[in-house]
């Protein structure tokens, strides 16, 4: 892969602070839920948000 520039490495930081944001706040909703398939369902998805971070983690 061809190296990244400084603006493309900002982004990917961004990106993945924003992920990260949205992990943490969908295992809180989680967290709170008494339904169990909605709870299910914000489990899933922080856990989607949380590979997010993994992945641009790898440009970084």
């Amino acid at each position: 892969m061809s190296q990244l520039n400084e603006m493309e490495l900002q982004n990917i930081r961004h990106i993945a602070g924003n992920h990260k944001t949205i992990a943490a706040k969908l295992t809180d909703y989680a967290n709170q839920c008494q339904d169990t398939q909605i709870k299910q369902m914000f489990q899933q998805a922080a856990q989607s948000a949380q590979q997010g971070v993994q992945k641009l983690g790898g440009f970084l």
